[in-house]
């Protein structure tokens, strides 16, 4: 056999030899937890927290969300958790609890006041505040601490466990928030950014309903 026969020959055992199977990755397993509730009877928007078996907030699940950001069912609006808490880490398996609130709208007045100036005293937060009663639970007064919350884009009222309610201005940059003034329906609140002062009324404050998920279990 010639030297080309005999590559030619070499090549052909070679190409009809099995390939060996190359391993195939393996992601995490999906640990997506369906999220079941039945919407309160009051038009806005709803926000939605996971809790920890000691009552702490891991995961701003929903913030300010629509109704047609849910998925519709016989029982209720439902949505996924993904087991992942505010920075994608995966939490870890046991029980959970969602809750949240639907934030009627509400007016929202900003004044600008120049400069950077220090305002009024703060009052001390949080802040509580009675809500509407929701007829599909038991409370009979209902109530949330709130109190102000700010990122590098928006300032927000929330909870005082940390859930975002309602977003108050998106003036960025605020390097301190603060509520200044408070009546039975109004909170006013000074936001300072590097370079001017905002003063902002909130109302009708208790214009908000409560409902809870219930626990659940976390694989």
């Amino acid at each position: 056999m010639t030297a080309l026969g005999t590559i030619c020959a070499t090549l052909a055992q070679e190409s009809s030899q099995t390939p060996t199977p190359s391993p195939i990755p393996t992601s995490s397993p999906v640990r997506n937890v369906r999220i079941t509730f039945v919407p309160p009877p009051l038009g806005g928007e709803i926000s939605l927290g996971i809790y920890d078996d000691d009552g702490k907030l891991v995961r701003v699940l929903k913030q300010e969300a629509a109704l047609n950001e849910f998925e519709v069912g016989d029982d209720g609006l439902s949505t996924q958790w993904d087991g992942k808490d505010d920075n994608g880490f995966d939490m870890p398996g046991g029980t959970y609890h969602a809750r949240g609130y639907v934030v009627a709208p509400m007016k929202i007045e900003q004044v600008p006041v120049g400069g950077t100036v220090l305002g009024p005293p703060s009052l001390e937060t949080p802040l509580r505040v009675r809500l509407v009663r929701n007829p599909l639970e038991k409370t009979e007064t209902p109530v949330v601490d709130l109190d102000v919350g700010y990122d590098d884009e928006n300032a927000y009222l929330k909870t005082s466990d940390g859930l975002p309610l309602i977003t108050i201005s998106s003036i960025g940059d605020v390097e301190h928030a603060a509520v200044v003034n408070r009546s039975d329906q109004t909170f006013t609140i000074l936001l300072r950014t590097p370079a001017t002062s905002v003063l902002v009324k909130v109302s009708p404050i208790s214009n908000m309903m409560s409902f809870d998920c219930g626990d659940f279990e976390l694989k």
